[in-house]
């Protein structure tokens, strides 16, 4: 399995979970199944809230990397100003035939420039056909880093 052992910021500033600002480690694990079944996906359904509290929920390419999802949206986006407002999301990546799934939730880091978008945004190139044929330059995009704080699977053994 890999744990993974994340430091963040609170949104606010202030306490996260309970915890002072700083090092915080969520034990989020992935079996083998699961890491292998997200490396063979493509797509997932991101879930995030806009400010009167309704859901809003669309299928996004993504690219797992170093146990974050990374997600490339427009600028202004529904789901962009949802996560500027609220950072917490939820993803699921799932197949129906046999029914097997993994889902997330954490807080999203908002990337529109510097060394981690540059590097994320390479790999959608590597991945993406579309991504090839529309390359995009820092500050034109929203790089969206989803860290799993819980991760709940099915059909993966």
């Amino acid at each position: 399995m890999l744990r993974i052992t994340l430091t963040f910021r609170s949104w606010y500033g202030k306490h996260v979970l309970g915890h002072e600002e700083g090092p915080l480690s969520m034990g989020v694990e992935f079996r083998r199944s699961e890491l292998s079944f997200l490396e063979k996906m493509e797509l997932c359904r991101l879930a995030t809230v806009d400010r009167e509290g309704r859901p809003h929920v669309v299928p996004i390419c993504y690219v797992f990397r170093d146990g974050a999802f990374y997600m490339v949206t427009d600028l202004g986006t529904k789901k962009h100003r949802n996560l500027q407002h609220n950072p917490r999301a939820t993803l699921v990546v799932d197949v129906y035939k046999p029914n097997r799934a993994v889902m997330v939730e954490g807080r999203a880091e908002l990337l529109t420039e510097g060394e981690e978008f540059r590097r994320i945004s390479e790999a959608f190139y590597e991945r993406f056909e579309w991504a090839r044929r529309d390359f995009w330059d820092e500050g034109e995009v929203v790089i969206i880093k989803l860290v799993p704080e819980k991760k709940t699977s099915w059909g993966l053994k």
